[in-house]
């Protein structure tokens, strides 16, 4: 059993069609619904929803804060190499981008981790380009070892593994995998990735199947914003979560929708999202599942993050470096993507204090399972 069938049976285009063919009275029946299905979802990210903007806030954030309090889960990437066999058209890390390649050994790891938990992280995200023989799994288990100790939850944003790698790598202490398709759309999907083991969208398109299979605590979801209809290419991660909560009901959930931002002599986004377009998304999200972490980066600017964390976020990034060595090692590094939001941890945590929330620096602790 996989999501390919799930998939191949809601063509694009008849998808697409059906979104903005959603009416007022369509989003009127979808919010006064006890329970929301993807048919409601639709309605909710529709052109026709735009009206409802501020009723769809009220009751996302209604819905977050009886779901998880007034807590707020920071945490922060840890970019371990920026070395990638795959050319895609939107990564400053692609194979045909002439960059300083670099990759950490265990000592600059380490230098990285005591930056980010002099700040307080107990929660860190570990990201590298995909380059399997230099970044492959033994690697990745020895970047985990390395880590273990000074952290209570390892999140990982790397190349798809097979399930048996995940299954040696959950061993060593992995938590949380993120993955995202970049886009559902496979034609469009080649032309951004012309080369590298990433072209092969069916296997991209299998791996949160994987990743149940081999037991993961939490994976997370998302398209990158920008390369396609967003509307469409979010209700398809709205299909695969619904898909995934059904078969692999013990695993927890996130999503993020990180827009299009500038890279080194890259593409600029094919379609455009406002910010209200992208609450508006936030809370259809929110209003389809209840349960479901909603992330937001440092991409987006401080006084959008401001606002929309109280609409249904539930873990932001804070001081972010996307290069390797950003903390330490080698600050002047290509990064990835240009971050927008660039206050300290200290500044955010302040700020979210500020608005009635705590600041959550360890998410989980290995004692409680």
């Amino acid at each position: 059993m996989s999501f390919h069938p799930v998939f191949e049976a809601h063509p694009w285009e008849a998808v697409k069609a059906s979104i903005y063919a959603k009416t007022s009275a369509d989003v009127a029946r979808a919010l006064a619904a006890p329970r929301r299905t993807l048919e409601d979802f639709k309605a909710l990210i529709s052109p026709a929803a735009a009206p409802f903007l501020e009723q769809m806030a009220q009751l996302s954030h209604q819905l977050t804060r009886r779901r998880f309090g007034n807590t707020m889960q920071l945490y922060a990437p840890l970019y371990l190499s920026n070395e990638c066999q795959n050319i895609c058209t939107y990564c400053g890390f692609s194979l045909d981008n002439k960059i300083a390649r670099r990759t950490l050994s265990s000592v600059e790891i380490l230098a990285e981790a005591a930056v980010l938990t002099g700040w307080g992280y107990g929660h860190v995200l570990l990201v590298t380009g995909e380059a399997n023989q230099t970044v492959g799994v033994d690697y990745l288990a020895n970047a985990l070892r390395t880590l273990r100790p000074h952290f209570a939850h390892l999140a990982m944003e790397v190349q798809p593994l097979d399930e048996a790698d995940y299954a040696r790598l959950i061993l060593e202490g992995l938590h949380t995998v993120l993955v995202y398709q970049e886009t559902y759309h496979q034609d469009d999907y080649k032309k951004h990735h012309p080369k590298g083991k990433k072209s092969n969208f069916h296997y991209r398109l299998d791996t949160p199947d994987r990743l149940g299979r081999a037991g993961i605590h939490k994976m997370g979801l998302g398209v990158l914003i920008g390369l396609e209809d967003w509307r469409t290419d979010c209700f398809y991660t709205a299909l695969h979560l619904d898909y995934l909560e059904r078969m692999y009901w013990q695993t927890r959930y996130s999503l993020s929708f990180p827009r299009l931002r500038p890279a080194e002599g890259l593409l600029q986004p094919k379609v455009a999202m406002s910010d209200r377009e992208l609450v508006q998304l936030i809370c259809a999200y929110r209003l389809l599942n209840e349960e479901v972490e909603l992330s937001l980066s440092t991409r987006e600017t401080p006084a959008f993050r401001d606002q929309v964390i109280r609409l249904g976020i539930t873990s932001i990034s804070a001081g972010s470096k996307t290069n390797p060595g950003g903390y330490a090692v080698a600050p002047e590094s290509l990064e990835q993507f240009e971050i927008s939001d660039e206050r300290s941890p200290a500044e955010v945590a302040a700020m979210l204090r500020r608005q009635g929330y705590e600041p959550v620096w360890k998410d989980w602790d290995a004692a409680l399972t």
